[in-house]
């Protein structure tokens, strides 16, 4: 069995998605029995720029291009999250321990028909604006720590619906 001490976290770019209502992106992934929901986020390539890993990944999950967002805030800092021991070895073929994420803040300047989900390689099977602050409870629970960090990180950008 791997120790999860001595894999590294694999380096994420996230992005908060926030509507002209101030609802926030959430999709519900498709690889999964459970009912786990997340905003979008990915892998930052080698070489690539956080930001410019959160601008693909926008176009990867959910088909929204960069001229339908606008930047509101950076995060400070990164945020982390652990596996569970459970998936240590299982998925990311093993290599990693969890993530370490910058996340990004956005407004959607689109319709909601400019969101599609039927990309070349599909994470959501459906999604939904949500309360920013409801996040958390809709997320996998290793992961909603981290969530409340990210809402905290913008919560001066944030109102409550």
């Amino acid at each position: 069995m791997t120790d999860k001490n001595d894999l590294p976290y694999r380096p994420c770019a996230g992005v908060m998605l926030l509507n002209a209502d101030g609802l926030a992106f959430a999709g519900q992934r498709l690889d999964t029995t459970m009912e786990a929901w997340q905003m979008p986020q990915g892998g930052i390539d080698p070489g690539e720029e956080a930001g410019e890993a959160a601008i693909r990944e926008l176009g990867e999950e959910i088909g929204v291009g960069p001229e339908h967002v606008e930047l509101i805030a950076e995060a400070p800092g990164e945020f982390f999250y652990d596996l569970p021991d459970d998936l240590i070895g299982k998925v990311w073929k093993g290599k990693w321990r969890g993530q370490r994420q910058k996340w990004f803040l956005y407004r959607f300047l689109g319709d909601d028909t400019d969101i599609d989900l039927a990309t070349p390689h599909p994470e959501f099977m459906s999604w939904r604006w949500v309360d920013p602050h409801e996040l958390p409870g809709l997320i996998v629970p290793f992961k909603r720590k981290l969530y409340e960090d990210v809402i905290a990180a913008f919560s001066g950008h944030l109102t409550r619906a």
